[in-house]
């Protein structure tokens, strides 16, 4: 089953579930998943689709805005032009390029300046803070946060993809989870711990959702 979306043809997959709602969500993919009681009739799959097209068309297109901006090489807030000759033995940034050999030189050489900006940036933001307790930096991809504390194990994980982020916004997602540190859960007394370290935080939050 396919839909037209203004002027693009999008595939469409049903989910039939025990739950009351219908819920549209676009997988890695592009197609549009939807997810519906068991009883629900085609008809009335279509009819909700035509009703909610434009909210629809917007989610795809963010969509399509996100693949684009994951297939391109981002580093610090700043886009740059792979450029691939076989003679270069490490990936370096020069300008507005990337020179590398091939796409596991450039793997090897976010996993480098993953560990080494994340741990650069902890140590200038653990100085807006007092009595910080030690604790070890996690990272791994994820597709909902960009970071996560655990108080109990001392551990900050950050989300590797962090580092396509300028800078202020890295310091921003540690500073937020360094004040998970003194309070767990997002109180009005969490948010005046991150403001004192961030006063623009604000800001940048809304910075990191677009």
């Amino acid at each position: 089953m396919n839909i037209i979306l203004g002027s693009y043809e999008i595939p469409v997959k049903i989910i039939y579930k025990n739950n009351r709602n219908i819920y549209f969500r676009f997988d890695e993919n592009g197609v549009l998943v939807v997810t519906c009681p068991r009883n629900t009739l085609n008809d009335e799959i279509a009819s909700l689709i035509s009703k909610n097209e434009a909210s629809l068309l917007k989610m795809y297109e963010r969509h399509l805005s996100l693949m684009k901006y994951n297939e391109e090489f981002w580093y610090l807030g700043k886009r740059y032009d792979i450029i691939y000759e076989d003679n270069v033995e490490e990936a370096y940034i020069k300008e507005d390029y990337l020179y590398t050999k091939n796409n596991e030189m450039i793997a090897s050489f976010l996993e480098n300046e993953i560990q080494k900006v994340f741990e650069e940036e902890i140590a200038i933001c653990r100085k807006c803070f007092n009595n910080l307790p030690e604790f070890k930096l996690k990272t791994r991809k994820m597709k909902t946060r960009w970071g996560v504390c655990n108080r109990r194990d001392k551990t900050i994980t950050l989300n590797t993809e962090l580092i396509k982020k300028k800078v202020d916004l890295i310091d921003y997602v540690i500073i937020h989870e360094m004040a998970h540190f003194y309070e767990g859960n997002h109180s009005k007394k969490f948010w005046a711990i991150v403001e004192q370290a961030c006063p623009n935080y604000k800001l940048r939050r809304s910075e990191l959702r677009k």
